[in-house]
């Protein structure tokens, strides 16, 4: 896309410029714009719940091998534009182009799991459960479901979603960060090639407003939603006050564990790789390393090297390891954070917070940081900073470290590197996490299972992906049925 091109939204089967405020679509590496998004008012979105609504009538009349050929379709030209989806992610969101390749690969194993949906639909028949009757259950499409999706993962974030709506019946609408937008944009213009009906599947670009008007439209049975904690939390609410269905991903402060058996070179790479990867800006990120006994100085050492080592700059550069943040709002908020921190009592073993790039001066830089000394009760020990900063604390014990582990309002992931079964079978026992990683940095479900969280990482009761999303994007009507002979004989 040319710099100064309109980013326009999918409604009805029509691409067209929202009527709302336009904002400038940045590129984090360079810090200057190079597209614009037209955001779409309340009455626009419910014009594309509107033709979601006549959509899905048709819809769910489809077969459901049928209404597959468009995600293998769909899937293939995914495949096929995988090259340019990878370079638009990073242009927009800044990490790297390995990190972009690996997150549309991610998506693109969610259409897979989807396309197995005639199977993934069936129900259950109890035959005789009294004498000439039967009893079903079946599954039918919700009708009108929605997402609203971050900045951080532009596509694959979607793709947790829009894959398991279509394929059990229901129209989407996807509400992508308005920060974002080309990526949602290229999916819906491969969604449209692949075929499916017009209001199927809809794109519409917008803020808060946009937002309220999703959860507020009596046509939107269900909605899913992944950012922060306090958004996620008032979109469970206000989508729960209004009878929806929800599902909300919320914020982290990932623990990863060590012990003094764990081994050093594997351990201090992978841990480095989740801290730093995507400059820091995922849900799974590693946000705090705790370290074990004997395990504190040698790997504390390890891991200050390694992240003191990796090379920053503009992810379509080969030769980088870690891009920007997406802002230079979220650059301020985090070295103003791990100023906090710092004031608290830790101790800056690596400090990123001045990095510069020469080749981009305005880009929206930070450089991997290493907090040592954390406590828990240093307010950055269960702050989500949602940044390249790892912060380091120290135990005595595994105990002690579950505790510790357990004691955070947060549970999305928590993960441990040793060379001890025990040890291992204790912890993913006795963790209150909802992804758990052993010898794992980044403890990433595969498409088929739930994508979990526990606390106030996740607010809802199913998750995103495999036969959690079947039974989320649809309900189960039971059938209790007796045909007596009698009237069988009449015809």
């Amino acid at each position: 896309m040319t710099h100064g091109a309109m980013v326009e939204s999918l409604v009805g089967g029509r691409w067209r410029a929202g009527s709302g405020r336009r904002l400038p679509v940045v590129d984090p590496a360079l810090g200057e714009p190079f597209a614009e998004v037209a955001l779409c008012s309340a009455d626009e979105v419910g014009e594309a719940i509107g033709a979601a609504t006549r959509a899905a009538a048709a819809w769910r009349r489809v077969p459901p091998g049928e209404r597959i050929q468009h995600l293998f379709r769909f899937k293939g030209l995914l495949e096929q534009e995988l090259e340019a989806l990878a370079q638009g992610i990073t242009r927009e969101c800044g990490k790297t182009l390995a990190e972009a390749r690996a997150e549309v690969r991610r998506g693109i194993e969610n259409v897979e799991v989807a396309c197995g949906m005639p199977a993934l639909l069936q129900g259950w028949v109890s035959e005789d459960i009294a004498a000439g009757i039967d009893e079903l259950m079946i599954r039918q499409p919700l009708g009108v479901v929605a997402a609203v999706t971050p900045f951080n993962f532009p596509a694959m974030i979607p793709l947790w979603f829009l894959p398991y709506a279509v394929a059990t019946g229901n129209a989407f609408v996807l509400k992508p960060s308005e920060r974002v937008p080309l990526t949602a944009t290229a999916l819906g213009r491969l969604a449209e090639a692949a075929g499916f009906p017009a209001g199927v599947v809809q794109v519409v670009h917008g803020d808060k407003q946009a937002v309220d008007a999703l959860l507020d439209h009596p046509d939107v049975r269900a909605l899913s939603f992944v950012g922060s904690t306090p958004v996620a939390r008032y979109v469970y609410a206000r989508a729960a006050a209004q009878g929806k269905r929800a599902q909300c991903q919320g914020g982290a402060k990932n623990p990863v564990v060590v012990l003094p058996d764990a081994d050093l070179e594997m351990t201090t790479q992978i841990i480095t790789d989740s801290a730093f990867g995507c400059a820091g800006q995922r849900c799974l990120a590693a946000a705090t390393a705790i370290t074990v006994g004997e395990a504190s100085g040698r790997f504390s050492e390890a891991l200050c090297a390694r992240a003191a080592a990796r090379r920053i700059g503009s992810g379509l550069d080969a030769e980088v390891e870690m891009g920007p943040v997406i802002s230079a709002e979220s650059r301020t908020r985090i070295a103003g954070l791990v100023d906090q921190g710092l004031a608290a009592g830790a101790r800056p073993l690596v400090d990123g917070r001045r990095a510069a790039v020469p080749a981009h001066p305005r880009g929206f830089f930070l450089a991997p940081t290493v907090l040592g000394g954390v406590a828990p009760d240093n307010p950055l020990a269960g702050t989500e900073i949602f940044g390249p900063v790892l912060c380091l604390t120290e135990v005595p014990d595994l105990d002690a470290a579950i505790r510790l582990v357990n004691d955070r309002a947060y549970g999305n992931m928590a993960s441990l590197f040793t060379s001890s079964g025990a040890a291992a079978r204790k912890f993913r026992y006795e963790v209150t996490a909802g992804n758990v990683g052993i010898n794992l940095g980044v403890a990433a479900p595969m498409a088929y299972f739930p994508f979990s969280g526990f606390k106030e990482s996740f607010f809802g009761d199913l998750h995103a992906q495999g036969r959690d999303a079947v039974d989320f994007y649809t309900d189960k009507k039971v059938v209790i049925e007796r045909w007596p002979k009698e009237w069988s004989r009449r015809f």
